[in-house]
């Protein structure tokens, strides 16, 4: 009889472990991606942009092509780092209209 309740006690207990793992983890998780959806409103709220995949493409996009055009000057490249720049803020520009 003892053993029943040791058990039982047991198997509630693991149970109870494993089920506050879970909600913790999709706690954790969901928050993860209301703080992404929140971020990405705010972004695009503020270039004034819809909020679509193929917004967030171009402007990472245009935003590497800057990188690009800035490291460009300074590794001394003038010609390149205009190009490279101009290229950047013609995708953003493009974007943003």
């Amino acid at each position: 009889m003892q053993t029943d309740g040791f058990f039982n006690w047991l198997g509630e207990s693991i149970g109870e472990a494993i089920r506050a793992i879970v909600d913790l983890l999709s706690g954790f998780f969901a928050g993860i991606g209301v703080a992404i959806y929140e971020f990405v409103e705010g972004l695009s709220g503020s270039l004034g942009v819809n909020t679509s995949l193929f917004n967030m493409v171009v402007l990472v996009i245009g935003l590497l092509l800057l990188i690009k055009g800035i490291s460009s000057f300074v590794g001394r490249s003038i010609i390149g780092g205009v190009i490279w720049t101009v290229a950047g803020l013609l995708v953003l520009s493009w974007l943003m209209a």
